[in-house]
């Protein structure tokens, strides 16, 4: 079947200006009239949020004040389910552009309230004041943001704005002023906290107790062979050098060059990058345990068992190495006596 296609689109796209791209997206931009958001570029191709943080970010922005914001709230009008909205707001959140925060309202009760910014780089709290309503246009430039580990420093104080009627609050025969600029406070750079998760510390090369000569070189050549088993494994003098205790280690505890060529070199990753990370997290992570001695594996010896005995006098059995009488046969005896 032939490929359909729209005549009204085709008019469209020819009165596009300019040439037109071979491929890609094309805009066909029709001028909003009504019902429409600003949203900056800066949160639509942000280049670290995830699209389901970009999508919610876009969507809370174009709610009124006053609407619910929470994850029960979005995963009631979204499908997708409540991890992945706590994850984007989490997002949202640490790139600046949502605050929530606990206040205590008049009668006791605890509530979060959330504040969404779309200009992340001003500081809501004590930084800039947000304008509920029409707001005022700035020229400066917005804020860079800055990575780093410190607090924000306290903003000097701002002036309280000066309040602006809504126009559809005022009848049609008073005039409405025009709104009065609110004084900007510098900005200051948020401070976000890094990216980079805690690492685990490597562990340490194994080695001998003792690295005798002998061993060292035998370590050595060993270590030189490998890439004549495994041609990734092509080790410099230095990783040589380096690696030949741990190899020492391995030998130090009987593992034979078999095993020990068979660990190195067994399932390697294509491509392999990195042949002397390989061969030292495999001497370190697969090192065996030293092997146990003679006695080690012999098995407990048990406390030998004392036989039972028949009693001379009331024939019942009792525990005793030497055949006779049990206790209470003994003891009349001495009785008698």
């Amino acid at each position: 079947m032939d490929t359909q296609h729209d005549i009204a689109l085709t008019h469209a796209l020819a009165a596009i200006p300019g040439p037109v791209p071979p491929s890609g997206v094309l805009h066909a931009v029709i001028p909003h009239t009504s019902r429409f958001t600003v949203v900056g570029n800066h949160l639509a191709q942000h280049a670290e949020l995830s699209l389901v943080a970009i999508g919610i970010g876009v969507h809370i922005q174009s709610l009124p004040a006053g609407s619910k914001v929470g994850i029960k709230a979005l995963a009631a009008r979204f499908p997708e389910g409540e991890v992945k909205i706590a994850c984007a707001l989490r997002e949202l959140e640490a790139h600046g552009y949502l605050h929530r925060t606990r206040v205590r309202l008049a009668k006791g009760r605890v509530a979060t309230r959330t504040v969404f910014c779309n200009q992340p780089g001003a500081v809501l709290r004590g930084g800039v004041v947000p304008v509920v309503g029409p707001a005022v246009r700035s020229t400066r430039p917005a804020p860079a943001l800055v990575r780093e580990h410190l607090r924000v420093p306290e903003p000097t104080q701002v002036p309280e704005p000066t309040a602006v009627p809504d126009p559809r609050l005022v009848p049609e025969a008073v005039p409405v002023p025009e709104p009065v600029p609110v004084p900007e406070a510098p900005h200051a750079p948020v401070r976000l906290p890094s990216r980079t998760a805690r690492t685990q510390p490597r562990r340490p090369l194994p080695h001998p107790h003792v690295l005798t000569p002998e061993l060292r070189q035998a370590s050595s050549a060993f270590l030189a062979d490998l890439r004549r088993h495994a041609e990734e494994l092509v080790l410099s003098e230095q990783d040589v050098e380096e690696l030949a205790p741990g190899v020492a280690a391995w030998l130090e505890r009987e593992a034979t060059t078999d095993a020990i060529r068979r660990a190195l070199t067994a399932d390697l990753p294509k491509p392999l990058k990195h042949p002397a990370r390989l061969v030292r997290h495999r001497l370190t992570a697969l090192l065996p345990p030293p092997l146990p001695g003679i006695h080690d594996l012999a098995l407990p010896r048990r406390a030998p068992v004392t036989p039972f005995q028949t009693c001379d006098g009331c024939e019942r059995a009792f525990r005793s190495h030497d055949p006779g009488h049990c206790r209470d046969c003994r003891a009349q005896r001495w009785e008698a006596a």
